[in-house]
């Protein structure tokens, strides 16, 4: 297996002696104090691991496939390589990611719902046999251009139609017309790929729903001679313990009673932020400053005004690494930097802004934080769910660094694990506690 010193287009930094992230999180800003102030995000390629070993624990008889779109950090995709995880791609940069990280093709799924045609003969050129397919059109293509192509079709759920109003996958209903259009095409179909959201409220019935929809598109599959072999259940996976154990408890029953082991049908699943949200911290500076005092005549007279409220500018926003904002998804409130919070100490109503004055562009709507001064810094946690190509390339900042870590006792069970790290050691930093 391919270790993390192979390439050194980054650095590791290697915490030993009782160094934690908060110290490295500590030392970056310092350095940062005496530059220009540049957010800066501090990765825990830890925690990669540990989300590892959680999965394992729990769902051991599901297959990781890593959708490359929710963070493609070479770090992680290195990390995730390397413990044998399979990838799911949309598009040929990231086919070529993996593929440069030693993937096998046959660990590769192409699943973007409409491919360009260069892609598809990308893939055919690569020897990347499995792709999604959820209509004719694009079987039509595939058939063209990839003849040996094997397919998986995308099956839609009432769990995800309830979530979005756009078009997603095909109706068992449909499914039986593109097996037979797949089979006069002569093109394999070996499997279905579902997706349920993390909103889902109700796990049991919408993975009922599902495999049993899923069970008899294997069925109609096997009808038309076609080896079914592959299921896929897609992500929706948090990242918590809590939500993984529920998805088990939902789908065990299910998978037993309609793709029993002794089935041969291999199980897949992608848990994308499952393994990279906890992953990567952001840390922020306040260059602006707004108070809001509704009632003036107060102040004036020397009271304490309740109604206070304060605006913060920090120097990232929406249109850089909280750009997951504009698709409604919310941020949490950060934690302030060396800030130990007393008791008594007053709170007021906050609201978060990027620094481009722009009205989209609010990254906390409202939250609860002590008076800040400009020059404070906002620590935001588990922002891993994002290609950190959009923290360089959206950046309000030139280029806004990534610097990893990993503590010694997550090494070495990244290294049993299979991680395996050559002798160069030099790409790697090694920070030692100092009292």
């Amino acid at each position: 297996m391919k270790g993390l010193a192979d390439k050194p287009c980054y650095i590791i930094e290697l915490l030993e002696g009782g160094v934690t992230l908060e110290d490295v999180i500590d030392g970056h800003i310092c350095e940062q104090a005496l530059v220009e102030k540049s957010a800066f995000v501090v990765g825990d390629l830890g925690a990669l691991m540990r989300q590892h070993l959680l999965w394992q624990s729990v769902v051991p008889q599901l297959q990781p496939y890593y959708p490359v779109k929710c963070n493609s950090s070479p770090a992680v995709i290195e990390v995730l390589a390397s413990l044998g995880l399979g990838f799911i791609c949309t598009d040929k940069a990231e086919v070529s990611l993996v593929l440069e990280h030693g993937v096998p093709p046959e660990n590769i799924i192409l699943s973007s719902v409409f491919k360009q045609l260069a892609l598809i003969k990308y893939a055919a050129k690569n020897n990347i046999q499995h792709l999604v397919c959820e209509n004719e059109a694009e079987l039509s293509k595939i058939a063209r251009l990839h003849p040996n192509a094997k397919l998986l079709l995308q099956l839609t759920t009432e769990a995800h139609a309830a979530e979005t109003s756009m078009a997603f996958g095909s109706s068992l209903k449909s499914c039986r017309h593109l097996l037979e259009t797949a089979k006069e095409l002569n093109v394999q179909v070996v499997g279905v790929t579902f997706h349920i959201p993390s909103s889902c409220q109700d796990l049991q019935q919408a993975y009922t729903h599902a495999l049993s929809d899923a069970s008899c598109v294997f069925d109609m599959g096997v009808d038309l001679g076609f080896s079914m072999n592959i299921l896929d259940i897609g992500g929706g996976f948090t990242g918590s313990e809590f939500q993984l154990k529920q998805v088990e408890s939902a789908i065990r029953p299910l998978l037993d009673a309609y793709f029993p082991q002794l089935s041969g049908v291999q199980v897949l699943a992608q848990p994308g932020s499952f393994y990279v949200t906890s992953a990567f911290n952001l840390a922020v500076n306040v260059i602006g400053k707004k108070v809001v005092i509704p009632n003036w005549d107060s102040l004036v007279q020397g009271e304490n005004n309740e109604d206070t409220e304060f605006l913060y500018y920090m120097n990232e926003g929406v249109y850089g690494p909280f750009s997951r904002k504009l698709l409604g998804n919310s941020i949490a409130a950060p934690s302030v930097h060396k800030r130990v919070l007393c008791a008594e100490e007053a709170m007021y109503p906050s609201s978060l802004w990027g620094p481009s004055l722009d009205e989209l562009d609010q990254v906390v709507e409202r939250c609860l934080l002590p008076e800040l001064s400009v020059g404070d810094w906002l620590l935001f946690s588990n922002m891993g769910v994002c290609g950190l190509e959009e923290f360089s390339c959206l950046s309000s900042s030139a280029q806004l660094p990534v610097y990893y870590t990993v503590s010694t006792s997550d090494w070495y069970e990244m290294q049993e694990a299979g991680v395996a790290l050559d002798s160069a050691m030099k790409n790697f930093s090694i920070l030692q506690y100092s009292a």
